[in-house]
C-alpha cells in the first residue's frame, strides 16, 4: 500500500484509489506535499485542505484542456478533463455529506466525466433504468467488437459504500471485460452516486428490490443476452452481490470484489474501535447513506445487513475474492460466505496476497492483477475470450 501520509489510512486510501483511477504521480506531490500537517488534524479541518489542493489541481487541469480545445488537440483535452474529474472524486469523497459546496463538487465531476470521455471517443454511455417512480443512472460499456443485432454477455457491476460508477469505471474492469468480450453496467445503486446525491434513494439490506429491476431493463435491450447476465459487487457491494445473485435466478453467475459477509458484525467492531474506516465523518456517512436519524437507528438497521442463509441460495458459480491483508474487512468473512456456498455448481475463492497485488481492502492497493482475475473469471464463466 503507497502511504504517502504515515498517520492517516482514510487518506492514504483515497490517494492510492486516484492512483487506480489513473491520478499522476507528479500531480499527487503537487497535491499533497502541502497536506502533511492538515493530515494529522481533526476530519472537518483536514478534509478541508485536503479538497482545498485536489480542486485546485482539477482546476489547473481544466484550463490546460481548454488551451488543448482551443488548437483543436481534443484527445488531450479529454485526458485532462477526465483527469480533473477523478480528482474531484477524490475531493468529493472525503468531504461531509452536508458540507457546503460538496454537491457543486459532484455535479461538476459528472460533467467533466462526461466531457472527457465524448473528447476521447470513449464509448461508454449514461443511461437511467426506472425505479421507484425515479431512476438508476448508469454507464454502460459494450464489448470490444459487438455487431449490431448481437448479444453480449454482460456484467452488472455494483458500487461499495462509499464508491460511484465513474470511481469504477476509470479504475477499469469494464475495459478489461469489454476486451474479453463482455459488456458492462456500472449501476449508482441506492445508496450511491447519482442515487443517494440526486434521487435521495438510500441503501436497502434487500438488494433484490433494485437487482431485479436492472435485470429487467437488461432484458428489453437488443445488445445483451439475457441467459448471461452476471453480477459483481466491490467492498460492501461484496454484500449487496451475493445476496442479488442469490434472492434473483436471473443472475448467471456473481463475484465478490472483497467479501462483506457480516456488515453487521464489522459496525460492531468499528463501535468499539477497532478496524480502519474507508471515509472520514464515518458514522453521519453511513447514517446518510441508509437514510438512519442517528446512530442507533443505524445500527438497527444493520442489523439485516448479513449473508447467513442467504449465500446457501445461491445455485450459479461465483468467485470470492479478498485481499490477505485487509484492515477493514476481516478475511475471515471470505471464508465464511465460501464455506456457505454449498449449493453453486462452480464456487471460488482467491485470496490476494503479496506476490500478485491486491492484498489490501477491494485490492485498492494495485487493482489491475486482481482486476483480470476477475474479469478472466467472468469471461470464462459467462462465455467471453481470456486470448
Amino acid at each position: 500500500m503507497f502511504k504517502y501520509f504515515p498517520t492517516n489510512y482514510v487518506w492514504n486510501l483515497s490517494v492510492d484509489l486516484a492512483i487506480e483511477m489513473g491520478a499522476r504521480i507528479g500531480e499527487i506531490e503537487q497535491m499533497c506535499a502541502p497536506l502533511q500537517e492538515a493530515a494529522k488534524a481533526p476530519d472537518a479541518a483536514g478534509t478541508a485542505a485536503f479538497r482545498e489542493t485536489w480542486v485546485r489541481m482539477a482546476d489547473r487541469l481544466c484550463e490546460l484542456a481548454a488551451e488543448d480545445e482551443a488548437m483543436g488537440r481534443l484527445l488531450s483535452a479529454g485526458e485532462k478533463y477526465r483527469r480533473a474529474a477523478s480528482y474531484l472524486i477524490t475531493a468529493e469523497r472525503l468531504q461531509a455529506h452536508n458540507a457546503p459546496g460538496r454537491l457543486a463538487i459532484y455535479q461538476r465531476e459528472l460533467a467533466l466525466f462526461e466531457k472527457g470521455s465524448r473528447l476521447l471517443g470513449d464509448k461508454v454511455q449514461r443511461v437511467e433504468i426506472p425505479y421507484e417512480g425515479k431512476h438508476l443512472s448508469a454507464l454502460y460499456y459494450p464489448a470490444d467488437g459487438l455487431q449490431p443485432g448481437e448479444r453480449a454477455p454482460l456484467c452488472v457491476q455494483l458500487n461499495g459504500l462509499d464508491s460511484t460508477k465513474e470511481m469504477k469505471h476509470l479504475v477499469g474492469l469494464p475495459l478489461w471485460l469489454a476486451k474479453r468480450g463482455v459488456s458492462s453496467l456500472v449501476v449508482d445503486q441506492p445508496g450511491t452516486g447519482e442515487a443517494l446525491r440526486l434521487q435521495g434513494l438510500t441503501a436497502r439490506f434487500d438488494t433484490e428490490h433494485w437487482a431485479s429491476r436492472v435485470v429487467d431493463w437488461l432484458e428489453q435491450r437488443d445488445d445483451v443476452d439475457p441467459k448471461r447476465i452476471g453480477c459483481e459487487g466491490v467492498s460492501l457491494g461484496g454484500y449487496y452481490c451475493p445476496r442479488a445473485v442469490a434472492m434473483e435466478p436471473r443472475f448467471a453467475c456473481g463475484v465478490a470484489w472483497g467479501a462483506n459477509h457480516d456488515w453487521r458484525d464489522v459496525q460492531k467492531r468499528r463501535l468499539e474501535k477497532e478496524g480502519d474506516f474507508p471515509v472520514p465523518h464515518y458514522w453521519a456517512h453511513v447514517c446518510w447513506v441508509w437514510g438512519a436519524k442517528d446512530i442507533d437507528d443505524f445500527m438497527r438497521i444493520a442489523e439485516d445487513v448479513h449473508l447467513d442463509g442467504v449465500v446457501e441460495k445461491i445455485r450459479v458459480p461465483f468467485l470470492v475474492t479478498h485481499g490477505e491483508k485487509d484492515s477493514q474487512i476481516p478475511l475471515k468473512w471470505a471464508h465464511r460466505t465460501y464455506e456457505q456456498l454449498i449449493n453453486s455448481p462452480k464456487r471460488e475463492l482467491k485470496v490476494f496476497t503479496d506476490r500478485e497485488g491486491g492484498a489490501q481492502h477491494a485490492s485498492f492497493d494495485n487493482s489491475i492483477n486482481a482486476g483480470h482475475y476477475i474479469a478472466d473469471w467472468l469471461a470464462e464463466t459467462l462465455g467471453g475470450r481470456t486470448a
